[in-house]
């Protein structure tokens, strides 16, 4: 089965660079079929795919987020990143990664606030 775990900073200031890893296990994110992803959850909000990131290191993105979004990855630590620039209020939320198709069990996610 395959684990992901996030972590990052949970709170950023208006106007940077959000960064998260997401840490894999179970599989290899060089070799998977999985596509791998960041997927984000405002409050009271449903949720919204960022972007993904096959196992050859293609990246494709959600349009509304292209400009400011980027994946990348660590193959040595079996990890993969988000970094969302510019970042405002509005992107306060309940950050995930996973794989698609989706693990069953999305764990907590991590919460970052966007605030100064």
């Amino acid at each position: 089965q395959v684990q992901l775990q996030e972590s990052g900073p949970g709170l950023v200031k208006p106007s940077q660079t959000l960064s998260l890893t997401c840490t894999v296990s179970g599989d290899s994110i060089t070799t998977s079929y999985y596509a791998w992803n960041w997927i984000r959850q405002p409050q009271g909000k449903g949720l919204e795919w960022m972007g993904s990131m096959t196992y050859d290191g293609s990246t494709y993105y959600s349009p509304s987020l292209k400009s400011r979004t980027s994946i990348s990855r660590d193959t040595s630590k079996n990890q993969f990143s988000l970094q969302l620039s510019s970042v405002t209020p509005e992107d306060t939320a309940v950050y995930y990664c996973n794989t698609y198709p989706p693990q069953p069990d999305w764990g907590q996610g991590t919460q970052v606030t966007v605030s100064s």
